[in-house]
């Protein structure tokens, strides 16, 4: 495909093999045994997926780089920036469960306790309750979820049921980072902001309009949509 073409010659050397092995070990702890399950569903190889990521990290790389940074970009970004925070939780289906939980931890009773007895979480139940890291940009936990999180502190847990759309969540946080100032965090930032324009199908026309023209390829305005669209279907096959 020539839009690949064009991003391999121009970011090529920015994209480390390292990085794309580093985001397809990534998919495949998170799949676990039915990783290869997974790549024949999407109609991939395990080499087809490794193209596929470098083939986004590419356009990501473009992104980035014709993206200028200020401080006002940065200083907005940083409002709803949270670090990655690390937290327990105990899921149920009832309210009454929860505050039932919750009376208990007052009470002194262990979290991880509770969460062996109460959690209908199976994946997490006999861990504590523990869940991976998350930050601002994680999607797939529930929004309220993240915001009753978010503002606790080191040791402290919910004192009201966290209503979910998998039910009633209580949440203890076990490692909530300062947050610091916005020079403490211009990498992490700089990348949601990225992640955002990536997003935006303005900014990726914009972008591949000068990546090509830089590669002195020539194509119809009419016709960018299309090397676009079969470029994003082919490199979003892995989601």
């Amino acid at each position: 495909m020539i839009l690949n073409k064009v991003l391999e010659k121009q970011y090529g050397k920015k994209v480390k093999d390292s990085t794309v092995n580093k985001q397809f070990n990534k998919y495949k702890k998170q799949y676990g045994s039915s990783f290869n399950a997974v790549l024949q569903q999407n109609g991939m190889t395990a080499s087809q997926l490794k193209d596929s990521i470098r083939s986004n990290l590419l356009l990501q790389q473009a992104v980035r780089d014709n993206t200028k940074f200020t401080d006002a970009q940065l200083k907005k970004q940083f409002k709803s920036y949270q670090p990655k925070v690390t937290v327990n939780q105990i899921l149920v289906s009832k309210k009454s469960i929860a505050e039932n939980v919750i009376k208990q931890l007052k009470a002194g009773k262990s979290f991880s306790s509770l969460a062996k007895k109460y959690s209908t979480d199976t994946a997490t139940k006999n861990k504590g309750g523990r869940i991976s890291p998350f930050d601002n940009t994680n999607t797939s936990l529930d929004t309220n979820f993240k915001k009753a999180a978010f503002k606790l502190k080191n040791g402290e847990y919910t004192k009201t049921p966290v209503k979910t759309q998998y039910g009633y969540q209580v949440i203890q946080m076990v490692n909530h980072p300062a947050k610091g100032t916005y020079k403490d965090h211009e990498s992490e930032l700089k990348t949601q902001i990225v992640d955002k324009r990536l997003a935006d199908s303005d900014t990726l026309h914009s972008v591949v309009s000068k990546v090509l023209k830089k590669g002195n390829v020539s194509i119809q305005d009419k016709d960018l949509q299309n090397v676009l669209s079969d470029y994003l279907s082919t490199s979003s096959k892995k989601k």
